[in-house]
């Protein structure tokens, strides 16, 4: 009830004018022993960024699996006394999810335990399939039963599917991957294996650490820093790799081109922190921020970014301009996402309990404010309505990507068209929508740019329209997401 609430009564809060992505997965393999629900916790709790809707453990514990999981935070659903229930074992699962407007469902979280004559499987994965409507029918049509909306149930079907004609679980993921299109990097485990494998594109991100002799696998570089492993390598588009007794092996898909790495990862989807196929996630946004001021230079006092994926490319920025930086917001930390409130004005009041300008920082000056993008627009034009009240006398919006007009296809839960500012509008008019003196967006050609360390294509079809791979056929729609119109501007302003 609490999440249909949020979604039915929210409209200009700063979390639904931002793209998401949907979820952030974790595995660990210990050799010998047991105590792995630490390490896994500890895990999520650095992947939250990646998704605050719901999460879950499943734990193996000589081949028995047992998951956890619920709607809510990493510390709201595992708190000390439900940690202290868990029954240790030598593997785990772990996923943070965040889920589209028409998917939060209990039943949609991960990871997911399924149970067949050949064994159980747990499965937690990250991305969205393009081919996801087309399986499910086939799999309908065949007698299978589903109890959830996400795809991650009909990639369990279809390596179930696989499982009965081959002999072992590495084989069946194999094939199934040649099955299933689209992106997906995913963890799964068995009662003795634990399998990680990433679309031959590489839409989403999947490292591989190792704490001694324990192999990690995360999405983010920063989590495998919050449990005490050392990074080992990217695991490449189209590969998998299967840890067991045995050791570790490697396979890679013959179609595998890694073409298709979501450059959102580097604006504003990982944690600066982190390392995402050999580029530093800061340092790619610092760059974006002086591509930004040589593209779209302008006479200012001080340099500001919105906390937090537009505080680097905001420092970079400065750096490449030479205006000065400051620290022109303070972000309140302790205002979860699920902040319901039942009136118009109380909403609105929102944004203001969550982001608060420094008078001291821009009273009087021109203020250059550096964000990450704009999907809607509703967060900017308050956020710039801040910066006015604060008594700043120009405000030159500068944004660390190009303009956002197509959706996703691949995860990140933007739906339609119609709902995007810069899709509907040109510079000016958005200029006049938010409240902005100036508008400038990162050029295009930039993006390949800025993750200077990456050998691999990006994805760019958020801002193109083009996309490595066909997009589906078919696509649920969120009903949820409204433009910022110039009428909606006035409700801002009251």
């Amino acid at each position: 009830m609490e999440d249909k609430l949020w979604l039915e009564t929210e409209d200009t809060h700063e979390e639904m004018d931002k793209p998401h992505d949907e979820c952030g997965v974790f595995g660990i393999y210990r050799k010998e022993g047991k105590g792995v629900v630490a390490e896994t916790y500890h895990a999520l709790y650095a992947l939250q960024h990646r998704g605050q809707d719901s999460c879950g453990i499943c734990v193996n514990t000589d081949g028995v699996m047992k998951k956890y999981r619920e709607s809510g935070l990493v510390t709201e659903v595992f708190t000390r006394e439900m940690l202290m229930k868990i029954e240790e074992g030598s593997m785990a699962l772990g996923h943070c999810r965040y889920a589209p407007a028409d998917m939060k469902s209990r039943s949609n979280a991960q990871p997911i335990l399924i149970n067949h004559h050949k064994g159980s499987m747990s499965l937690a994965c990250n991305g969205a399939l393009t081919n996801a409507a087309e399986l499910r029918d086939e799999l309908e049509a065949g007698g299978a039963i589903f109890h959830a909306t996400a795809d991650t149930e009909v990639i369990a079907y279809i390596i179930t599917q696989q499982r009965l004609k081959c002999g072992s679980i590495e084989d069946a993921v194999f094939n199934a991957m040649d099955i299933i299109k689209g992106a997906y990097s995913m963890v799964i485990m068995s009662p003795t294996k634990m399998i990680a494998c990433r679309d031959p594109h590489g839409f989403r991100p999947l490292c591989m650490g190792h704490i001694g002799e324990d192999i990690v696998f995360a999405s983010e570089s920063c989590a495998l820093d919050a449990v005490g492993a050392t990074f080992d390598r990217d695991i490449e588009a189209g590969e998998m790799v299967v840890i067991s007794k045995d050791g570790i092996e490697s396979r890679k898909m013959k179609n595998a081109c890694h073409d298709g790495l979501c450059v959102f990862e580097f604006v504003y989807t990982a944690r600066p922190d982190s390392v995402v196929d050999g580029s530093s996630v800061h340092e790619a946004r610092k760059l974006a921020g002086a591509f930004l001021a040589q593209a779209h230079p302008v006479e200012a006092d001080v340099v500001i970014g919105v906390p937090d994926s537009g505080l680097d490319a905001a420092l970079g920025y400065s750096q490449e301009s030479g205006i000065p930086y400051g620290i022109g917001f303070l972000k309140n930390k302790y205002i979860g996402r699920t902040f319901i409130l039942p009136e118009q004005k109380q909403r609105q009041d929102a944004v203001r309990i969550k982001l608060n300008a420094i008078r001291s920082t821009v009273e009087g000056k021109r203020v250059v404010m550096v964000d990450d993008s704009i999907v809607r627009g509703t967060t900017s034009a308050h956020i710039v309505n801040l910066l006015r009240e604060a008594g700043a006398k120009e405000v030159h919006v500068r944004l660390s990507s190009p303009p956002f007009t197509d959706v996703c296809y691949f995860g990140t839960d933007v739906s339609k068209r119609e709902t995007l500012i810069a899709a509907n509008h040109t510079v000016e008019e958005i200029c006049e929508i938010i409240g902005a003196d100036t508008l400038g967006y990162l050029p295009l050609e930039a993006c390949d740019k800025i993750a200077a360390g990456s050998k691999c294509k990006f994805c760019k079809g958020c801002f193109t329209g083009e996309y490595p791979i066909d997009p589906p056929k078919r696509k649920h729609i969120n009903k949820y997401d409204q433009p910022l119109t110039l009428e909606m501007k006035n409700k801002v302003k009251k």
